[in-house]
């Protein structure tokens, strides 16, 4: 069975589709790359969390400000999320989005420990505030154009999901 398709009728469905669609991702890049107020916040508390480091403290205090920083990190990322007016499905996150994650987090650790090595022959206090600042920079300078890299890669996902 086949029905009659308007193809001017469908047309202007298509559009009253896509142009909420195309406002979302507007707002998707908008925020991957205007919130910078999030990325100082976790740069900060790295910072801190490295020069704390630098002063050699006991293992149970190592392990104690692990923990705080964890706690933190995960308050601040609650916090985030839940400012967002909106909500996209999980599918909306793509494989980009998953390669920024995994090589932010790999960069930012081997700056901490390359830095951390570098500056061993530095008085144990000067060494750690040199890696905890090489490492905060390098953070910043990557996390920036890193989520919008990502995010505009959201624009054609749907697209592809459609076919």
């Amino acid at each position: 069975m086949s029905t009659p398709v308007n193809a001017e009728q469908a047309w202007n469905d298509l559009q009253r589709i896509r142009v909420p669609q195309e406002r979302v991702y507007d707002e998707v890049e908008r925020r991957a790359s205007g919130a910078p107020g999030v990325a100082y916040a976790a740069a900060a508390l790295m910072w801190v969390f490295l020069a704390g480091l630098g002063l050699g403290p006991p293992r149970w205090v190592v392990l104690l400000a692990l923990a705080a920083y964890v706690a933190l990190l995960s308050v601040l990322t609650v916090r985030y999320a839940s400012r967002s007016p909106m909500q996209l499905h999980h599918s909306r996150y793509n494989r980009r989005m998953s390669v920024t994650l995994v090589a932010g987090v790999v960069m930012t650790g081997a700056t901490a420990w390359l830095s951390g090595r570098l500056a061993e022959s530095l008085e144990p206090v000067l060494a750690g505030l040199v890696q905890a600042t090489v490492s905060a920079a390098v953070f910043l300078l990557f996390i920036g154009p890193a989520s919008r890299w990502a995010a505009q890669s959201l624009r054609g996902h749907g697209e592809q999901v459609a076919r």
